[in-house]
């Protein structure tokens, strides 16, 4: 189930990570181990298992332990799996849900931040060439993978097994596009068939570069 319809304000906690992006439609495993954020999954799993991962801002260094500035456009979702440690750390599996635009952070007297923001949603336009454009980076991911020695049955089988463009895209640039620039750039495009064209020129570049 989706954190919330499109359009709609939700509160969320949130989780600062430098040169991370978290997609929908695709897992993250994170290995929960500062004081706050350890705080943040238990409050979390205790209530609706919903949280936001967003980008640190270059910069970030200087302010980490406080609150460093972030993108405003964030990946979140629902802890799915977790197991708490003997230490009090989590190793915790997320499942994204949707894209949020923070509007604003809340005051709280939590060790971790709170924002209140509004779901994004995507925008996928009607006309030709959508599903061509699907296939070119579905292929160019796998000849991609391929190069690098990555590439199996398995993977291919996955990749070909999804279809929606906005499914695809996010995926694939969660899986196989490197920059944390570039992969942020990707999260904030919400016309799919912009980021499905963004992303085949970025996997272009990567395959002239090891072909």
């Amino acid at each position: 189930m989706a954190i919330a319809d499109s359009g709609r304000s939700v509160v969320l906690p949130i989780f600062p990570l430098p040169g991370l992006t978290f997609f929908p439609h695709t897992l993250l495993p994170l290995h929960v181990f500062e004081a706050r954020y350890r705080a943040m999954v238990s409050d979390c799993l205790a209530r609706d298992r919903r949280l936001a991962v967003v980008g640190l801002k270059p910069g970030y260094e200087a302010a980490y332990d406080g609150r460093p500035a972030v993108h405003p456009v964030a990946g979140a979702g629902e802890i799915v799996r977790w197991e708490r440690l003997a230490s009090g750390r989590f190793n915790i599996l997320l499942r994204g849900d949707c894209r949020i635009r923070i509007e604003t952070e809340l005051p709280t007297d939590t060790l971790y931040r709170l924002v209140r923001a509004r779901v994004l949603a995507e925008e996928v336009p009607e006309g030709a060439g959508l599903a061509s454009e699907t296939r070119r980076v579905t292929a160019a991911s796998l000849e991609l993978l391929k190069a690098h020695g990555q590439a199996s049955p398995e993977i291919e089988q996955a990749f070909h097994a999804v279809t929606a463009p906005g499914v695809v895209a996010d995926r694939i640039a969660s899986a196989v596009i490197p920059d944390p620039d570039l992969r942020q750039e990707l999260l904030e495009t919400l016309d799919v068939r912009r980021r499905l064209e963004r992303l085949a020129a970025a996997l272009d570049d990567l395959l002239r570069q090891v072909t």
